[in-house]
């Protein structure tokens, strides 16, 4: 269960989007730090993410900068 500090997915994948990949692993680690990236804003949005227990939620293309300060931003303790 504890081996993972974190979980990057994508939001298209085959069999399970993203999401739905998120709150079954928050089903099973309600602390586990998960950022859920997509290309397609209209599918998805932060405030869904979020209010799932989703700790960051970020928008294709990513910049190093950008998804490095928001990896920092959910691993740092409140």
């Amino acid at each position: 269960h504890e081996a993972f500090d974190l979980v990057i997915t994508d939001q298209t994948m085959p069999e399970i989007t993203g999401f739905d990949l998120a709150r079954r692993m928050l089903q099973i680690r309600p602390d586990l730090p998960i950022i859920l990236c997509t290309g397609y804003s209209s599918v998805i949005s932060e405030e869904k993410v979020l209010a799932a227990g989703i700790k960051g939620f970020a928008l294709k293309p990513l910049v190093k900068a950008e998804i490095a300060t928001l990896i920092r931003k959910v691993l740092d303790p409140k």
